[in-house]
């Protein structure tokens, strides 16, 4: 979480379980696609390691200070009926059991609102500098 935290400013479940390997991103883009039922099917570790995992955040994130919020995983590459009218939202499922808990601690974002702040100030900055 804290690479995550310094590079971005946010730090989420699916990138934790990547960059700790128990997530290969070839598994999260098939899961992204439609092409795997839930995530957990395709982590490399068991039940309880997950839940452990996903609780350690959630103390890091407290002890940060670090905002949860709540995201909905759609599923990639929805195709239009003809062509036609907006496309279909596929919610994405994490859990075997679908328990609304645990989706949702999937699904949370833990935001560092001050480095968020910061970077978009250094942004504003860059980009009025190139202005120039």
């Amino acid at each position: 979480m804290y690479h995550q935290l310094k590079r971005k400013g946010y730090a989420t479940a699916v990138d934790v379980l990547m960059d700790l390997e128990i997530l290969s991103k070839t598994d999260y883009e098939l899961w992204r696609n439609g092409k795997v039922l839930y995530l957990e099917k395709v982590c490399k570790v068991n039940l309880k390691k997950l839940s452990t995992i996903l609780h350690e955040m959630r103390v890091y994130a407290k002890k940060g200070n670090l905002k949860p919020s709540f995201c909905v995983y759609k599923r990639w590459a929805v195709k239009k009926k003809n062509g036609q009218g907006k496309k279909p939202v596929i919610k994405l499922r994490f859990s075997k059991s679908g328990s609304e808990d645990i989706e949702k601690w999937y699904a949370t974002h833990f935001v560092d609102t001050k480095k968020i702040e910061k970077m978009k100030e250094e942004k504003q900055v860059n980009n009025s500098d190139d202005k120039q």
